[in-house]
């Protein structure tokens, strides 16, 4: 049980929460000891007095779920989410930028917040489910390229989450420099597994309690 749970990040990213949904996920984080929680940048303060420093650290979210932002903007937002106590930020690339070919504004907008939030990790979400082969290499090299230490497959909010051949391709691209996090439809023990199996070192999922459980 122990093992698995230090790959999870316990995820609650709905916009209708209450000051008692951030506890409770707290508690659960500290009781089966998952690596993380991953909540939304209002929620950190409140999230950092309930955790105490009992273990599971603090991620944030940055230009999620749309990676439509400004690569300056970006940086500004994520800083302010370091300042907030993330001690990890998971922020989305510029999907349309990447379809167009832009790059540049791809890897500025990673770069910029990687340098902004040094020496926090950061991971990248590409939003596999709308890239091609040929782009997800792309978007998992200039992850890469611009310092990232994670690639992760999805928001979560998206038409389709993470595939086992997604982690496994990513990882492939990254090699050992650089993590691969799963994220999106992990409901299971099984689903979160098979990630593992095929390369993934963090899996973000809402269901981290029932995975326990099923193991």
């Amino acid at each position: 049980m122990d093992k698995i749970a230090k790959f999870i990040d316990h995820t609650l990213l709905k916009k209708d929460l209450k000051k008692e949904d951030i506890k409770k996920l707290c508690e659960e984080a500290i009781k089966y000891g998952f690596k993380g929680v991953c909540i939304y940048p209002e929620y950190l303060k409140i999230a950092k007095q309930y955790l105490n420093e009992k273990g599971p650290i603090l991620i944030s979210v940055v230009d999620f779920p749309t990676g439509d932002k400004s690569p300056d903007e970006k940086a500004i937002e994520a800083k302010k989410v370091k300042d907030d106590g993330a001690e990890e930020i998971d922020m989305v690339i510029d999907v349309l930028a990447l379809k167009d070919k832009n790059y540049k504004k791809v890897f500025e907008g990673i770069s910029k917040v990687v340098k902004a939030v040094s020496p926090i990790p950061v991971k990248v979400i590409i939003e596999t489910c709308y890239l091609n082969y040929n782009e997800k290499v792309i978007a998992a090299t200039l992850s890469k390229l611009a310092g990232a230490k994670f690639v992760k497959t999805s928001t979560g909010f998206a038409k389709s989450g993470a595939t086992s051949q997604d982690v496994f391709l990513l990882k492939q691209v990254v090699g050992d420099d650089v993590e691969v996090k799963a994220s999106g439809g992990i409901k299971n023990f099984e689903d979160a597994n098979m990630m593992i199996q095929a390369g993934a070192t963090r899996l973000g999922t809402s269901c981290s309690v029932k995975i326990i459980s099923e193991k």
